[in-house]
């Protein structure tokens, strides 16, 4: 049976290149993968740091089970241009930063130790998408994803693609394509459900590199849908005169369509809300492990209600695909580009990472669209015929989408995804239309008819905006989103709208506040929500969650001329009362005048509840407030507005109790200055102390900053198992202490 086991640790990593790396091994760190070349401080750094040659180095030693075996190293994802050595001959060469790629051993293994060198490239090379142009995010250099060895008998299977074709019958019908290297062998495949329990099987004697075996007639199956995401897997071994390989995939019963009238998920209606998300933390770059791989998945799903995430602008990590799959998170997934086009090659290289995702990830029921075109570039017929050509060849099940920003663009994909960045457009010279939030569809498309259509960019740079901004900015970034979500949801013909973004993100010197951050988040890099955050998680059910939100800091001189009016509450109530002091009380219902297709609306105090002398004038005392939430006329949620905010604890919290130590894995805490109700002091900004013991290492400085009253961190893993101590203090607060186990 093939033999599959994690690759990352015992690396040498070393500054720069030279021919004899290729055949001895150089005094280096050592490191364990996935790994960062160069981390970065939070902001204000210069990103050509890690724009050079690195290389990585690692012993193989031989060990009898190669004997006669398929031996190969597979590389999930290294920024970028990589090639591999082994013993100093060259056995693979990979340009993209995105994609997998495998280096393949057999034959070149001796007995005793077997140097493995691995150059990579961290420069922004033209002949190598993204690059060319300006892109308005960060390519961490290193080797950043994990590292497999792989042993397989040299009769093996090589992948396997899974269809449900008629996923919406009684009696359904799955079809696997096992892709086989030098097949001839016995093939059996089998069905499994989650328990493991067989609900199917199929054998056939086999002698192409390709077989397709039919299941038919199969009842008593799930879909996979969003609140119920039911996985089952498909398990081929193959045994030949060689030994016995085996793989097996997890897949869902669904269908995904989306038409000029909607998008339809298992045939009925879905509107999609969703945020586009990159693949990036502060200091450590691209290079997080596992658990912080899924649990972005889990943000987006869970404390953000959304039901889609775009990965842009690229494939992203097999972590959090898999977990979107499990926990039921849309995915439109999409090639790595922003912009710019290169030539001949480029191009060429670009219809190369088309085939890699799709046949990476075409598996996973969570992706319902592949983005097949450069994000938000120009027009290229011949380039985007032949990207649409090679995604409906590898995978007729699902649509191609490209995301522009242009109007009237050619339009070669099955839906027409697009940018909308109209609201907030009137600020421009020239402009003189009022503002709207989004335009109608064949504005935008320049078509005479309705085409399946989505948006996928608002927001973002049309109003960026930091978590601790004044009052006012905060809640107009909250008012852009809610608007855009309500004309989404207000016209059927609009698939549905991802926000940009999830979280602000370090960029290049030419784009963000000109301190390497994009500050376009609902959330922080942190992942510590801004209130537009809770626009989205306002919009759930509250049978899943009651959201109730004041976007307020609560303070009668923050907000020009002072006071607090209008006052937003983002909730999912039927009803919100607010009470100020001990006398003034006002219950408000959802403002459905203004959003009327909402799921949720929010409520909205203004001057139609409150007069001027009923919140106190200018000058008079400042009085406590109360926000409750009601629905079906009972209370269900109250919190407490203090009129005299002062540092009442320091809150420190860890997204769970134990860190994987057998990989490497990271986990974060969230450092919160809090008043005496519970809310964070937005303008506190003083450093805490960060100190670790036991087998975790600290990501970032020991000293970070409150920013807003909050800041955050990662804890890694070293490799060994026991207890983790976390200490942050600070002269104004008391000591907090974590305890964490590594497992």
């Amino acid at each position: 049976m093939r033999k599959t086991t994690l690759f990352n640790d015992g690396w040498t990593f070393l500054d720069g290149f030279s021919e004899e790396m290729k055949t001895q091994i150089q005094p280096g760190a050592e490191v364990r993968l996935p790994h960062n070349a160069v981390d970065l401080p939070l902001n204000y750094f210069d990103e050509t740091s890690y724009q050079r040659v690195f290389t990585y180095q690692k012993q193989l030693d031989w060990q009898p089970e190669f004997e006669g075996k398929e031996v190969s190293i597979q590389f999930d994802g290294a920024m970028a241009n990589a090639v591999v050595w082994v013993n100093g001959l060259e056995v693979a060469a990979h340009k993209d930063g995105y994609t997998p790629f495998e280096a393949r051993l057999t034959r070149h293994l001796k007995p005793g130790g077997n140097l493995i060198t691995v150059k990579i490239d961290g420069s922004e090379n033209p002949e190598i998408p993204p690059f060319g142009g300006r892109i308005d995010y960060l390519t961490y250099a290193g080797i950043y994803r994990d590292a497999w060895l792989k042993v397989t008998e040299p009769v093996h299977i090589r992948r396997l693609k899974i269809e449900t074709p008629d996923a919406l019958s009684h009696e359904k019908t799955v079809t696997v394509r096992v892709d086989m290297a030098e097949a001839e062998g016995l093939l059996n495949v089998q069905l499994k459900d989650a328990s493991g329990t067989v609900i199917a099987s199929l054998e056939k004697t086999v002698s192409a590199e390709s077989e397709t075996l039919f299941f038919t007639g199969l009842t008593g199956l799930s879909l996979w849908e969003p609140g119920n995401p039911v996985l089952y897997t498909a398990e081929a071994v193959l045994t030949s005169s060689t030994g016995t390989d085996d793989l097996s995939s997890t897949f869902g019963f669904r269908t995904a369509e989306f038409t000029p009238e909607g998008f339809l998920l298992n045939g009925k209606p879905f509107k999609i809300r969703g945020l586009n998300r990159h693949q990036a933390w502060p200091y450590s770059g691209y290079a997080m492990g596992k658990r912080a791989q899924e649990r972005d998945a889990e943000i987006l799903k869970e404390d953000l209600k959304c039901n889609l995430v775009r990965t842009s602008h690229y494939p992203q990590s097999p972590w959090f695909l898999d977990h979107c799959d499990r926990i039921g998170l849309l995915v439109f997934e999409e090639i790595p580009g922003w912009q710019h086009i290169g030539g001949e090659e480029w191009q060429a290289e670009s219809v190369r990472n088309v085939e890699r995702m799709i046949e990476r990830d075409w598996n996973h029921p969570s992706i319902i669209l592949w983005g097949v075109r450069i994000n938000e570039s120009q027009d290229n017929h011949a380039f985007y015929l032949e990207t649409n050509r090679v995604a409906r060849a590898l995978d007729p099940t699902r649509q191609t989408g490209g995301v522009r920003y242009i109007t009237d663009s050619e339009f070669l994909e099955d839906v027409y995804t697009m940018n909308d960045f109209i609201l907030g457009d009137e600020e421009l010279p020239g402009r003189n239309r009022g503002r709207i939030a989004l335009r109608d569809q064949q504005e935008c498309t320049g078509l005479p008819r309705k085409v399946p259509y989505m948006i996928t960019e608002y927001g973002g740079h049309m109003y960026p905006t930091k978590r601790h901004d004044q009052e006012q900015r905060q809640a107009e970034h909250v008012t852009r989103h809610l608007q855009v979500l309500n004309a989404s949801y207000g016209d059927p013909s609009i698939s549905g709208s991802i926000g940009w973004c999830m979280f602000d993100y370090n960029t290049h010197k030419d784009f963000g506040s000109g301190d390497r951050i994009c500050h376009h988040g609902v959330m922080d890099v942190f992942r510590e929500p801004k209130f537009a955050a809770h626009v989205y998680a306002s919009q759930c059910d509250p049978a899943d969650e009651v959201i109730l939100k004041p976007v307020t800091f609560w303070a009668r001189g923050e907000r020009n001329i002072g006071g607090i009016l209008p006052l937003i509450v983002l909730t999912n109530c039927d009803e919100v009362e607010l009470a100020y002091g001990e006398s003034v009380v006002k219950r408000v219902g959802p403002d459905r005048s203004t959003y009327p297709h909402l799921p949720h609306a929010p409520v909205v105090f203004d001057r139609r509840h409150f007069s001027a002398d009923e919140l106190g004038l200018w000058g008079m005392q400042w009085e406590d407030g109360r926000v409750t939430g009601f629905i079906d006329g009972k209370p269900v949620m109250t919190v407490r507005l203090t009129s005299s905010p002062l540092p009442a604890k320091l809150q420190v919290e860890a997204d769970e109790d134990t860190v994987t130590a057998g990989h490497k894995d990271q986990v974060r805490v969230i450092v919160r200055a809090l008043d005496q109700t519970g809310h964070i002091l937005p303008f506190l900004d003083e450093p805490v102390h960060v100190s670790v013991t036991g087998p975790a290492r600290l990501l970032g400085p020991d000293m970070p900053v409150l920013t807003g009253g909050t800041t955050g961190f990662w804890l890694e893993s070293t490799g060994e198992t026991g207890d983790i101590g976390v200490t942050v203090s600070s002269p104004r607060f008391s000591p907090q202490h974590l305890r964490l186990t590594a497992v």
